[in-house]
Formats: structure tokens, C-alpha cells, sequence
């Protein structure tokens, strides 16, 4: 079965924290969504495997997601350069067939999002390779490599409007006791954890015009036929009406 949004991420919460509006919205225009974490979060301060397994299924019925995988790839040995790590995404990109394909920014603080960014944009291309592994299933390339980010700016190549969804997207993070809540100190349960995720999306938002939104990064140009009618929609609001 095809699926329109396919978000990949290093960790399970990592979808939520850049994509859960884009996510929630998705859902609630009929598209099939999923989401596919990298590892299982084992090597995390907080949680254990079977707690964040727990919550990340509990996140997903949340957004609507329509599938959530985890390929228990390595936490922390991540590495876009291994043929085993970029095949296992190989394969679940041809199983799903995505029409559009997120993935993380290639500058990130966490090592495993740096690597991630790699094992995505080459899964990408060797997918729709017709005779790359054609034992991982039939050959698919998503139409389009968007990535995300997270703690790190981003020239953003188009802002989503998520207001109207975010209360969700807030939900889902908060199915993340065991990184979000208490326990050890980490940057995810600092009290500037979360609220810095929020300003950030503050901003975005503040950038067209509404009050949340969620960053993206185009990997390479959109084709346009017609300018006018393609970006014809309403310029950001940013000062007060006289």
C-alpha cells in the first residue's frame, strides 16, 4: 500500500518534535501517514526500550498515523555509510512507497540525526534504483526529499500553519514520560526542554502570520509552471493592521 507522508527519525519523538502538526494534519485530510524510527532509543538517559516503544505507539494514535515501524537499527551507531543501515531504509521506503519523504536536517547536535540525515538522502536515491538490491522489493523513489529540523536554525524553504493542530502535537509529546518528565537531567526534561521546541514553532509561526508553525527544508528546487497561481496565496501578516 502506498502512503503519502512517510517521516523518518533517529529516535522514537523525534517525528513528533519537528513533524506532529504536519503529521496531525495529514491525518485529518485522509492521507496515509507513517512514521519509521531508526532505533529503538535504547542508549537514551531515561526510558527503557519497552516504555518508549509504549509511548511512541501511544504518540502515533494520537496524530492519527496510520503505521509506525521500528528498523532497531544501532542508538548511537548510527552510520550513513553502512550499507546495512541505508538498506534496511531501502526497504521500507519500497514496502511503503511514500509520495513525499521526510527526513532530519544533516546539521544537528545529536550525532544519530547527522548520520540519519545521511542513511535518508541515500536510501532516497538507491530505492528507486532498479538494480540496487532488487531482492528488498520493487524499485520506488519518493517524489520529493524534504528535511526537518529540530535544535538547529533552518533556511526554511516553506513554513507550515499547525495551530490548529498543535494542542495534538503537545499531546503526543507528552505520551514521552520517560524523556519529557522527570528522571535524570537531560535537554529533553530541562525545564527550557520543551519550551524551547515551542519557540521555535512560535517563531515559524510569527513568520507567516500565524501563531504556529512547523519549518521545512526542500532538498532541491519545485518545479513551477505558473508562479502566479503557485505561491498566489496570502503574504504573512506581521504587523497590525492600521
Amino acid at each position: 500500500m502506498s502512503t503519502d507522508l512517510l517521516v523518518i527519525g533517529p529516535h522514537p519523538d523525534d517525528a513528533e518534535l519537528s513533524c506532529g502538526g504536519l503529521l496531525a494534519l495529514a491525518s485529518d485530510r485522509g492521507q496515509r501517514t507513517a512514521i519509521v524510527d531508526l532505533t529503538r532509543g535504547e542508549a537514551a538517559t531515561n526510558g527503557t526500550v519497552s516504555q518508549r516503544a509504549v509511548e511512541a505507539q501511544a504518540a502515533a494514535e494520537v496524530l492519527g498515523v496510520s503505521e509506525r515501524r521500528t528498523l532497531r537499527l544501532p542508538d548511537t551507531r548510527l552510520d550513513g555509510r553502512d550499507p546495512e543501515h541505508v538498506d534496511a531504509v531501502v526497504e521500507v521506503i519500497r514496502q511503503l512507497r511514500p509520495s513525499l519523504l521526510l527526513g532530519p536536517m544533516p546539521l544537528a547536535r545529536h550525532p544519530d540525526h547527522v548520520q540519519a540525515a545521511e542513511i535518508v538522502m541515500r536510501a532516497h536515491f538507491l530505492a528507486g534504483l532498479v538494480k540496487h538490491r532488487p531482492d528488498l522489493g520493487a524499485p520506488h523513489r519518493a517524489g520529493r526529499l524534504v528535511r526537518y529540523a529540530q535544535r538547529v536554525d533552518a533556511a526554511a524553504s516553506f513554513v507550515v500553519d499547525v495551530s490548529s493542530v498543535y494542542d495534538r502535537k503537545e499531546a503526543s509529546l507528552a505520551a514521552y514520560a520517560s524523556q519529557f518528565a522527570a528522571g535524570a537531567p537531560t535537554v529533553l526534561n530541562h525545564p527550557l526542554g520543551l519550551a524551547a521546541f515551542a519557540a521555535r514553532d512560535l517563531y515559524w509561526g510569527a513568520s507567516i502570520g500565524v501563531t504556529y508553525g512547523e519549518p521545512y527544508v526542500l532538498q532541491g528546487p519545485v518545479p513551477l509552471s505558473d508562479p502566479v497561481q503557485g505561491l498566489a496565496g496570502p503574504s504573512p501578516v506581521l504587523v497590525p493592521p492600521t
